[in-house]
């Protein structure tokens, strides 16, 4: 993998930069479509290239390993391959799924143990192995193990859960730099900063990350219940530290809003369930605000969903229709949803690296987050 920081915001610490892979390029800052068990609920790899104009999609280890298998994926070639998706792929460890089965999983040095919440099966991740499972997946970025505490978290829970994080970091580098990809294409490491709300627990674990030398650096353990000023402050707290001439990822980030305040403090890629996961419960998100499709005043709006919105979808399909499939809970408007809000926000992220390019990042940001944060 390559990192290209093309651009500097000259206010703020927004940058435009260009990621290359052996699957293609990413233009960042950018967001990335999460699919979960292989695929983006309910939208079709032509659908994810041509209309939502996504670069690259995750993979989730956690819920692939489980099902469909990683046999199946060894003898498909990858996930590439099994998913029918060329661009570029990133798999997180599984550690944040891990983390939210709490009261099945067990932290040890070696590893955590955890239940299967599909048949209860027990199984054991270890950051070997789980390298290991990332190879057999074949995503073009792969993520170390890490524990992911609650926002809530006491210092001293935090400090020990940083270490362990830091000790399975060590373990997982070296393993992926003593073993090979499998598919013929190249993959790269990310480890993740942990820390919690602590800004000298996240300079500490800030500074280790970086001392790794890896190609690119993660911030992790955030939008886990923490108030949004402090993971701001911590955002900002990290990314004085982290390499520039490397890309930063913060992970399960969130709302239109989260990602121009990433923007501005300097983060590259992101991802979050919501535009899918909001979509399928009928909200949708707009550079105007967001709608409630439920809410009754769209029954008889025949205009189109959004008339200057990135999609097909939005130009092809009035809110009214929208709001029937929605109260209707036919799948088509679930399907509508999710390429709308995972379109709008590439190309929102995509607008925001026009901006910073054009030097006025600044400017636009302050002109379009109050309308973001506005309900329709």
């Amino acid at each position: 993998m390559k990192f290209d920081l093309q651009y500097t915001d000259p206010k703020t610490n927004a940058r435009a930069g260009k990621i290359t892979t052996d699957h293609g390029e990413i233009l960042t800052p950018i967001f990335m479509p999460v699919g979960t068990v292989g695929s983006v609920k309910g939208v079709h790899a032509h659908e994810l290239r041509d209309d939502i104009k996504a670069q690259i999609i995750l993979g989730n280890t956690y819920h692939l390993y489980l099902r469909p298998g990683l046999e199946v994926l060894r003898q498909a070639g990858g996930l590439h391959k099994f998913n029918s998706w060329d661009k570029p792929i990133l798999t997180d460890s599984g550690g944040f799924q891990v983390f939210s089965l709490s009261g099945t999983r067990k932290l040890k040095e070696e590893g955590v143990t955890f239940a299967s919440h599909i048949d209860g099966s027990k199984h054991l991740f270890t950051p070997e192995n789980v390298v290991e499972t990332q190879r057999i997946i074949g995503a073009d970025i792969i993520m170390a193990l890490d524990e992911c505490t609650p926002g809530n978290a006491n210092y001293d829970y935090a400090k020990k859960s940083m270490e362990m994080t830091h000790r399975w970091l060590k373990r997982g580098w070296e393993h992926f730099k003593n073993t090979e990809p499998i598919y013929g294409y190249n993959q790269t490491f990310f480890p993740i900063v942990q820390g919690c709300v602590y800004p000298d627990l996240r300079k500490q674990s800030a500074e280790f990350i970086a001392s790794q030398e890896c190609e690119g650096n993660a911030i992790g353990g955030l939008a886990v219940g923490e108030p949004t000023d402090k993971m701001y402050e911590m955002i900002e707290v990290v990314n004085a530290i982290l390499p520039k001439d490397k890309p930063r990822y913060l992970m399960g980030v969130g709302t239109p809003a989260n990602l121009l305040e990433g923007i501005e403090r300097g983060v590259d890629m992101f991802d979050c369930v919501m535009p899918t996961r909001n979509g399928r419960n009928g909200m949708l998100f707009t550079k105007n605000g967001t709608m409630n499709m439920h809410n009754k005043k769209w029954a008889n709006d025949f205009s189109p969903i959004d008339p200057d919105g990135p999609s097909i979808v939005d130009r092809v399909y009035s809110k009214a229709y929208l709001r029937h499939l929605i109260m209707a809970d036919e799948l088509l408007g679930m399907q509508i949803a999710s390429i709308h809000n995972l379109a709008f926000y590439v190309w929102l992220t995509q607008e925001a690296r026009a901006h910073i390019i054009k030097g006025d990042f600044s400017t636009w940001k302050a002109s379009i987050l109050p309308t973001l944060m506005t309900r329709i």
